[in-house]
């Protein structure tokens, strides 16, 4: 069955309530817990024991990583689900599912894999034995204590979520393209219950000595109950956030973890990186050219490669693979459209069209700047 998780309810019980219970009990991949963000919708099987969170678009349901349910139960889940979603006319595609979930498709002549990447996984455990053979990433945490940076873990109110909120504005400003959802949603300050935030202040030496900081950046980090592990889903940069800042959040969040028995932490998907080992990929050749291309030349809208470099940066323990099962023996570029759709709420061309105006004016930009700064140094040129 087929539910808009936000404002109905199930007897008593609302359905995002249902959900969130199903993800506590059996979520173990890494985007478990982000099938409770806004917009996206719930199915749940008949027996009430598996929830699948996705958006519809262009024919199919884009669904957001594996469904949650008991390990024993995927089979039957998988089954029920796409039949109700054929008798709808309805295709399926499973985006962002890791290795193991790929390879329980991976000789399916009904299925095509497409890989989008990778994501470095870390032992919280292993953080201060990283950290020992890393001198410039302590360097980089010296930076920020020199400059009065101090992390704290957010406990129910103890930091004003209005403050976040500013944080957050500050940070979608300086994206190129429009803000996304699904996998990527923005919005998580509504739903903090499960979730852990560390918060980054910075002290002002003028200011009267009452405790008030200035609230600099805030990572949130989601459960993964089936794993023991979490999801470092945001790292949101305000504005003033000095160099170091985003290393001390991430210092105090593996700490943190690890002092709890955490055993598994990653930073979520790296996009068209090539590390980790792969189960099959049936890519078409239209598609590797352009997503080849979109990593070399992309970068206006999103830097792939930089992502990538700074979470290799931080040494993880490991990176694996992720990808996409489409329902279909290829790949149709309808089923991207429909990807798109799932990430720009069902506007993708106008999201591309927005995002299209942003680079050309920053294109503009910089020309003027290049041209402003050339007729200044001949005007005054260096003796």
């Amino acid at each position: 069955m087929r539910i808009a998780a936000p404002a109905r309810t199930c007897g008593a019980i609302p359905l995002i309530a249902r959900a969130r219970s199903l993800v506590l009990r059996f979520g173990a991949s890494a985007n478990s817990y982000q099938i409770l963000n806004p917009g996206i919708e719930h199915w749940f099987s008949e027996a009430g024991d598996a929830v699948v969170g996705y958006a519809q678009h262009s024919g199919f349901r884009v669904v957001a990583g594996a469904p949650v349910c008991a390990a024993e139960r995927l089979g039957p889940v998988l089954g029920e689900f796409e039949s109700e979603a054929k008798r709808r006319g309805l295709r399926v595609c499973y985006f962002c599912v890791e290795s193991e979930f790929a390879d329980r498709h991976s000789r399916s002549p009904q299925h095509s894999l497409v890989r989008l990447g990778a994501q470095p996984c870390w032992d919280p455990a292993r953080w201060e034995e990283t950290l020992e053979g890393h001198p410039s990433m302590r360097a980089q945490l010296r930076r920020a204590r020199n400059k009065r940076v101090v992390v704290r873990e957010r406990i129910g109110d103890a930091t004003p979520r209005l403050e976040m909120k500013i944080c957050l504005n500050q940070w979608l400003a300086t994206r190129g393209a429009p803000p996304m959802h699904f996998l990527v949603e923005p919005e998580t300050l509504g739903l903090l219950e499960d979730r852990r935030t560390f918060v980054a202040e910075q002290s002002d030496p003028n200011a009267p000595s009452d405790g008030s900081r200035k609230v600099l950046a805030f990572l949130v980090a989601s459960p993964i109950p089936g794993r023991n592990g979490w999801l470092v889903e945001q790292i949101v940069r305000g504005e003033g956030a000095v160099n170091g800042t985003t290393e001390l959040l991430l210092d105090a969040a593996m700490r943190a973890l690890a002092a709890d028995g955490a055993s598994f932490v990653t930073l979520g998907l790296s996009p068209l990186s090539s590390r980790g080992d792969i189960v099959r990929d049936s890519t078409p050749l239209w598609l590797r050219l352009l997503l080849g291309w979109l990593r070399a030349h992309g970068r206006r809208f999103y830097n792939f490669e930089g992502l990538e470099a700074f979470k290799s940066k931080l040494r993880p323990n490991g990176w694996d693979p992720v990808y996409a099962v489409i329902e279909g023996p290829t790949v149709s570029s309808r089923a991207l459209y429909a990807i798109a759709g799932a990430f720009t709420a069902g506007h993708p061309l106008s999201a591309t069209l927005r995002a299209l105006a942003w680079a050309v004016r920053r294109e503009f930009g910089l020309i003027r700047r290049r041209v402003s700064n050339l007729r200044r140094r001949q005007q005054f040129p260096k003796k």
